[in-house]
């Protein structure tokens, strides 16, 4: 019995020494292990080192990586090239407008002077004619007043038809001349305006009123509202 049991324990003895060797280099290699991890852990360079890494790591998990801040710069850089495009043209549409609205308002005035011109040309192209005209209307006129009333009788039958022949005739010339326009001015015992009336002298006279034409020495005449020729008056002056 003492034999078995001392066998036993040679045995046992046999068995438990590698494992407690085996053990021991486990432990040895685990504090090694241990101990370079602490001195890595350590290091300078480490503790530099990884705030970086974390701040990367960071940035790559909220998306704001090199490659999501090179993308942003990229849209900003093309957002700027739109905006500064869109202004331009902008302008560029500002300055045709208002070309186009000076355009137009110099049209419209062209058109409208020359409608005008048109106009004044129909109302006024006879005015050379009337000018000339208006001499033999003076003509007739004088003849008219230059023969004594006495003698348009029956008596003087030739006189008496060249004097109706007369008046007719200057009738029928002033019905022409209010037919195209023409208007004749005698503004006998009216105030002098100097854009119908030339006046010839200022004289003070009995019964008429200071700045009133009193003597009409040859009458006037208007075109369509235009005076043709001013009328050639005498003016009253106070005394």
């Amino acid at each position: 019995m003492v034999l078995i049991g001392s066998y036993r324990l040679a045995s046992a003895s046999v068995l438990v020494c590698p494992i407690i060797a085996f053990t021991a280099k486990m432990a040895n290699l685990c504090v090694r292990a241990a101990r370079q991890s602490y001195l890595y852990l350590a290091s300078p360079s480490l503790s530099r080192s990884s705030p970086r890494w974390l701040c990367t790591a960071a940035q790559r998990q909220n998306g704001q990586g090199p490659e999501h801040e090179a993308e942003k710069q990229e849209q900003s850089a093309a957002e700027k090239a739109s905006a500064e495009e869109k202004s331009q043209l902008e302008g560029q549409l500002k300055e045709v407008t208002e070309k186009y609205k000076r355009a137009l308002a110099d049209t419209e005035n062209l058109r409208v002077r020359s409608q005008k011109m048109v106009e004044d040309a129909k109302l006024y192209g006879v005015q050379g004619l009337c000018k000339d005209l208006l001499e033999v209307a003076d003509i007739l006129e004088k003849a008219t007043e230059s023969v004594p009333k006495e003698e348009v009788t029956a008596r003087n039958p030739h006189l008496k038809s060249l004097y109706d022949g007369l008046v007719m005739t200057e009738a029928q010339v002033q019905k022409v001349f209010t037919k195209h326009g023409l208007v004749k001015i005698n503004p006998d015992g009216q105030k002098f305006d100097p854009y119908e009336h030339e006046a010839l002298f200022h004289a003070p006279i009995d019964g008429k009123v200071p700045g009133t034409v009193a003597v009409v020495t040859k009458v006037g005449y208007k075109l369509h509202g235009r005076t043709l020729r001013p009328a050639l008056v005498g003016v009253a002056k106070a005394s």
